[in-house]
């Protein structure tokens, strides 16, 4: 009698757990992105997040909620220590951008306040320079450097993020100094400041920077990449055009949820988010948006942000 007592006790609990499991998500679903509307993170996540309504998918949407500010530490900082761990709070990331800014302190995060999800994109920084600029190579960047030490303006999106970074390590590799200037409001803003004129050039997004070369706005000069990318084929990376410059910078943006989050919603989402980025839809406008696509499970990326944190606290620490 016993047995048989513990026998339905164990296939209520299993088959509770079960419906519990298959309930998430019971409600649509909100993901913050610590930049502003129209950036590349931005324009990227409502891409990636498109199908999420789909059965095939979660079968619930995914609303993009923009907290933008310092660089995305407005958003971090609150999706650390203010988001519900419910499952129903996702956070759009960037790295190398949050961790860099855990190593360099002064903000309530580090990879250890998040758990990773999935990689939709690795994103890689450029140089550019508005259309009209006198500056066709990055050599022609570096010498006017060196020949005005100091003068050079050119914009990013923010202090210790993959634009900051490329800055530093282009820097150190030409041995000039150029005066890096944030903007507020990410790559977005960034890019608008070149293209009106209020700074002399920029490191941004690839993809930002193919729709705005797409419009005939800008001239992109260089990759900081190991590898030239599909879609700037003739456009050279830093170290072909002679700089020691290596892919530190590049963006790889994801999706990850507060520590704490309940391990079965978090298996449910490692499962269902990297299928929901291989849709063939979402493939395409990925692809018209000039946005690469990489596409990483929960322990890949795992993985990467070890690796990813090894490296710049051994980058940052010699810049």
């Amino acid at each position: 009698m016993k047995k048989l007592i513990a026998g339905v006790a164990l296939a209520l609990t299993t088959l509770t757990g079960g419906a519990a499991l298959a309930e998430y998500p019971e409600r649509p679903i909100m993901m913050m992105v610590s930049y502003g509307a129209g950036g590349a993170t931005d324009f990227q996540a409502r891409i990636v997040t498109m199908t999420a309504g789909n059965e095939d998918a979660l079968g619930m949407p995914i609303a993009i909620l923009n907290k933008p500010g310092a660089g995305g530490r407005v958003g971090w900082n609150w999706f650390a220590t203010q988001a519900e761990a419910d499952g129903y709070t996702l956070g759009a990331y960037n790295i190398p951008h949050f961790i860099a800014q855990s190593v360099k302190g002064g903000v309530s995060y580090s990879a250890d306040s998040f758990e990773p999800i999935a990689n939709w994109g690795a994103d890689p920084a450029v140089f550019v320079v508005a259309a009209d600029s006198p500056m066709n190579s990055m050599d022609d960047v570096v010498n006017y450097a060196k020949e005005n030490p100091g003068k050079l303006t050119f914009s990013g999106a923010g202090l210790f993020v993959g634009h900051h970074i490329a800055a530093l390590q282009l820097e150190k590799a030409a041995g000039v100094k150029m005066a890096y200037i944030p903007t507020k409001g990410g790559g977005a803003a960034a890019m608008k400041a070149v293209i009106a004129g209020e700074v002399m050039g920029g490191v941004n997004n690839l993809s930002d920077a193919y729709r705005a070369e797409q419009a005939g706005n800008i001239k992109i000069l260089g990759v900081f990449d190991l590898e030239r990318s599909s879609f700037l084929p003739d456009v050279p990376t830093l170290k072909e055009q002679g700089y020691d410059i290596d892919d530190a910078s590049v963006n790889f943006r994801g999706v990850m949820v507060p520590k704490g989050t309940p391990q079965e919603v978090i298996d449910v989402l490692a499962a269902k988010v990297p299928e929901m980025f291989r849709n063939d839809a979402v493939a395409k406008k990925m692809e018209a948006g000039g946005s690469p696509m990489h596409i990483m499970t929960r322990d890949e990326v795992k993985k990467m942000w070890e690796a990813r944190e090894t490296t710049l606290k051994d980058l940052l620490a010699g810049l």
